[in-house]
């Protein structure tokens, strides 16, 4: 594929498509109306997606996530396109029409099978790729790091020595040498309270500590963020991993998280729930059918599991990542930064009783995500003291259930998960209490039937992976926890190789992937948008390579649960099968209201050039029974491929290794790895389902 095409005019689209496409200029020519012209593409491409858009095309669809009308006319306006002797479509809205639609509709066309075959990506080349993304544990990304700590550190006594008030926890007398400051802070930095109490909250500071590094139009995006109260925290360890020279390693990852766009500062104020599930209203039923505890302590979508955000520290997190699918609770400041006002109050306890009576009384629920925020931005006696009306919960649900006849039991409390990405932002904040904590849970909850123990984190690059970072999951594995990874894949996560760089370096140090999420397509996202066909082609290019067959996934799991820690077990694994990296993730976007899933098919692209998708929910799932009132989905992306494409080549990408991206029309959402199954129950529970109300 000639990288040319980034450039074509609608002049130079039109000689492609008589050259390479002969037949549908031929179509064209012969058809005096568009109904006609249909007909024939019809006999001619008699292909699934190329039927489908003209199934579509005059067709009126509303997008789920934004509830707008679209109207589809994509096969009609590369009709009005060829025909016209001039390069425009002879339409009323010319303008709008960009070549974006008609590269995708030529490489749609052009790679219909039979026409063009791509080279095979084979396993040599994806670790080629792969090999080009470093981890934070290379011995030139230490030493590169290292320096980074002590310039920060340096500053930081700066701004400590601006503290005249000895009751400070982090105060510096003027009699101290500039020596033993640097050895106190030093001390300090290991702290995950200095961490928290030293983090940056304004755009000067952070190109303070980045050696005035940010470029001005970064600045300009970051104080108007600021003007309109948008969050802002790094923790001084996570500024230290970014690089400020610019030739020492690729951090465009890291930058991608924490900085934010222009797009998302001026959406800001007007940002809707993506998963319109977490609207919710005392009384009403939320968009899944869910009946909730009033306030916004419980998230539900499906029968079996819901997330739990307590009223703590919980509902602040490390940092604020700038893909965040919270951003709407960060907006509403139902998430925060303010500690003091995250505090638990003195009725939490009350309330934290009811809520758990929630899950006790429902007849479905058996798993348990503690989130926020971030699970472990709560202090340990929060944690210890939700633990304990969990252990509590299950036992209750658990005693309920020897007096209901089988088939109309209860299902119970098997599952607890973490919600963090504080072993990246913050790995300090595994200390030995809180190891301790997580240690008693698992002795006890087992008693209970609880018995997968998850800690679910949120790696975006091989370059999060520390000493530190490594040192916090190694303390987390000795509690008997496993760690799983959530990765969202943003336009720098998704060039070539680097997903499965990320597997690579997880699963050496024992983190398993879970999920690759796309990111949600709204406007606040358009700059770090990858469309859906990327994650696809990374799905079967890429990721193939590290899947496990039916007969290695017991091997797997059966080391994952009877090894503490697992992580020595693991490599043996893979050098055993001769495995280069474990591919544990399945790829999906979270659908508003419906949940996670990747089936959908192409049915048709707007006038920009943006692919309108049709979703389906994952099969391989229990799903609310208000499902069955959904229809389908239609999603529209926020984002040409044309356009992704061109970020990737301003990046230094070489395209051409993107050249099939154009052929993901349609995907299925992959089975769920055997580790994430629910045990299996000694009984029949009811089919009953409560807590709910279809609407």
């Amino acid at each position: 594929m000639n990288t040319l095409f980034i450039h074509w005019t609608l002049k130079d689209l039109k000689k492609r498509f008589i050259t390479d496409c002969p037949q549908i200029c031929q179509a064209v020519k012969e058809s005096v109306s568009v109904k006609q012209f249909k007909e024939k593409i019809m006999e001619l491409f008699p292909y699934d997606t190329i039927l489908q858009l003209i199934r579509y095309d005059g067709e009126t669809v509303t997008d789920f996530s934004t509830g707008k009308d679209v109207y589809i006319r994509t096969v009609s306006l590369l009709y009005s396109f060829l025909r016209s002797e001039k390069n425009t479509c002879n339409d009323a809205t010319d303008d709008a029409v960009k070549t974006d639609l008609f590269t995708d509709l030529y490489f749609i066309f052009r790679n219909t099978p039979g026409r063009v075959r791509h080279e095979t990506v084979t396993e040599a080349k994806v670790m080629q790729w792969a090999g080009q993304w470093v981890s934070g544990l290379d011995p030139n990304v230490r030493q590169t790091r290292e320096t980074n700590r002590q310039r920060i550190i340096n500053k930081l006594i700066r701004r400590l020595e601006r503290r005249h008030s000895v009751n400070s926890p982090y105060y510096l007398s003027p009699s101290r040498s500039f020596e033993e400051k640097q050895r106190l802070v030093n001390e300090w930095w290991n702290s995950h309270r200095f961490q928290l109490h030293m983090a940056v909250k304004h755009p000067d500071e952070l190109n303070f500590f980045l050696d005035n590094t940010l470029s001005g139009e970064t600045m300009n995006i970051l104080h108007d963020a600021r003007k309109k109260n948008i969050p802002f925290f790094i923790t001084p360890y996570y500024a230290s991993l970014l690089d400020v020279s610019g030739n020492s390693f690729d951090d465009s990852v890291l930058r991608s998280y924490i900085l934010y766009t222009k797009e998302l500062v001026e959406t800001f104020g007007e940002i809707k729930a993506w998963e319109k599930e977490d609207e919710v209203e005392a009384g009403k039923a939320n968009a899944a059918g869910w009946i909730l505890p009033e306030g916004h302590n419980i998230h539900r979508r499906y029968p079996e599991a819901a997330i739990f955000i307590p009223d703590s520290i919980g509902r602040a997190c490390g940092g604020l990542c700038a893909s965040c699918q919270r951003m709407y609770d960060f907006q509403s400041r139902r998430l925060n930064f303010d500690f003091k006002e995250l505090s638990p109050k003195e009725s939490w306890p009350v309330k934290l009783k009811k809520l758990m009576t929630y899950f006790e009384e429902d007849t479905q629920l058996r798993d348990i995500l503690i989130t926020g925020g971030d699970a472990l931005m709560s202090r340990n006696a929060t944690l210890r003291n939700l633990f304990d009306a969990i252990y509590r919960t299950a036992l209750q649900k658990k005693k309920a259930n020897e007096n209901r006849p089988d088939g109309e039991k209860y299902a119970e409390i098997q599952r607890i998960r973490l919600g963090t990405r504080l072993p990246v932002y913050l790995p300090m904040r595994v200390d030995e209490e809180l190891i301790s904590i997580l240690k008693d849970f698992r002795e006890k909850a087992s008693k209970t039937g609880i018995t997968q123990l998850i800690v679910q984190t949120h790696y975006q690059t091989p370059l999060e992976m520390t000493k530190e970072s490594s040192e916090a999951i190694k303390r987390i594995l000795s509690a008997g926890w496993i760690v799983t990874n959530q990765l969202v894949f943003n336009v720098a996560a998704s060039r070539r190789g680097h997903a499965v760089a990320l597997r690579r370096t997880l699963i050496n140090n024992g983190v398993v992937p879970y999920y690759t999420f796309s990111v949600k397509g709204f406007r606040e996202n358009y700059a770090v948008y990858a469309p859906i066909a990327r994650s696809m082609q990374e799905r079967a290019e890429e990721k193939a390579y590290g899947t496990l067959s039916m007969d290695e996934q017991d091997e797997f799991v059966n080391i994952l649960r009877n090894n503490i820690p697992y992580t020595k077990e693991i490599n043996k694994f893979l050098l055993k099968r001769k495995h280069p990296f474990i591919a544990t993730d399945r790829s999906v976007l979270n659908l508003p209201g419906i949940g996670k899933s990747m089936t959908f098919y192409l049915a048709g692209i707007t006038d920009e050039g943006k692919r309108i998708l049709c979703f389906d929910h994952d099969s391989t799932r229990k799903h609310s029974p208000a499902i069955e009132d959904f229809g389908k989905i239609y999603i529209t992306e926020n984002k040409s491929i044309l356009a992704y494409l061109k970020q990737l080549h301003e990046s230094g990408e070489d395209i051409k290794a993107y050249q099939s991206i154009w052929e993901y029309t349609e995907g299925t959402t992959e089975p769920k790895f055997k580790l994430y199954e629910y045990p299996d129950l000694p009984f029949q529970i009811t089919k009953a389902v409560n807590h709910i109300r279809i609407r």
